[in-house]
């Protein structure tokens, strides 16, 4: 198992207080060094790699906008800075360079420590502190340059991944799941979408209120997502990992444990080595409590590197 990191993702710096800060990511990766797993430097990700999912005119919006030195993406609630594009890319590149990594054996599976996250963007609108996605970009990079025919992505951040969710509505090459708070930001993801033209059936959405936790999201994944796959048999499994569904933290109400991600761990790598060749691709979402973040990736990565 590998980890692909790149400091430039650092360069993002929302407002001081900003619950997305580099502080985040820093105390994550201060922890796997300590552990000493094998760290790799990707790549950032091309303009034709970003293009795989976003619109040529938002691309274009991001980087005049950066440029311009305005400090809200226009599109949505998400803060930007000098470095903002440079660290965008950057996040889009690692989860590209995980599936190149994964796919061509080199790693069976791969960990992207990223931010900005990306699970809120759609094609042509960043927001929820959000520029590209970068789950769905290297999904996208996984059909186009490896011939994927056949991917899940499996999201267990506190918010639904609606960005996600509409850039694979109508596709039909990716199995989208997600657990999420409802009510809470951004509103969307009720049962009832569940996708359209090739892709009907292949969005599952479960919905859950404050103070859910392991009886109802670790269920949902082991008792809807396992006979899910089943069916579906991915070739390719991808992890929108968002840690804020864990126990206090501050912008959300589930109550998740390091040991609850454990499992939810195992459920998934599971699934992969059912139908996957083990290949899993594990991606960095939300998470905004500095020390818990770090606890619970290191419990998710035991058991994705087992």
């Amino acid at each position: 198992m590998r980890v692909f990191y790149d400091a430039e993702t650092l360069r993002h710096e929302p407002p001081t207080g900003h619950p997305e800060r580099p502080a985040r990511l820093e105390e994550v990766m201060s922890a796997l060094r300590e552990r000493k797993l094998s760290i790799e430097a990707p790549r950032p990700a091309t303009d034709e790699e970003v293009l795989l999912v976003h619109t040529p005119e938002y691309l274009a919006k991001v980087r005049a906008e950066v440029a311009a030195g305005r400090r809200t993406l226009s599109t949505g609630d998400t803060d930007l800075s000098p470095g903002t594009l440079a660290a965008a890319l950057a996040a889009a590149g690692a989860v590209v360079s995980g599936v190149d990594a994964v796919i061509s054996g080199r790693a069976r599976r791969a960990f992207c420590a990223v931010r900005p996250p990306g699970h809120h963007s759609s094609e042509s609108r960043g927001m929820g502190f959000c520029v590209f996605n970068n789950v769905a970009i290297g999904a996208r990079h996984a059909r186009r340059k490896h011939g994927v025919e056949r991917i899940l992505i499996a999201d267990w951040d506190v918010h639904h991944g609606n960005g996600t969710q509409s850039v694979f509505w109508s596709d039909g090459s990716v199995l989208f799941f997600d657990t999420h708070q409802h009510p809470w930001y951004p509103g969307t993801g009720s049962p009832s979408e569940n996708g359209d033209g090739k892709a009907r059936g292949l969005i599952f959405n479960r919905p859950f209120p404050a103070g859910s936790g392991r009886k109802q999201i670790v269920a949902a994944f082991r008792e809807v997502l396992v006979p899910a796959a089943e069916r579906f048999k991915p070739q390719l499994v991808m992890i929108s990992a968002g840690f804020d569904s864990r126990a206090g933290d501050p912008l959300g109400g589930f109550t998740l444990t390091d040991a609850d991600f454990a499992d939810l761990t195992d459920t998934v790598v599971e699934i992969a080595r059912q139908h996957a060749g083990g290949r899993v691709v594990s991606v960095l979402e939300g998470g905004y409590e500095p020390g818990g973040l770090s606890r619970a990736v290191q419990s998710h990565l035991a058991r994705l590197g087992a």
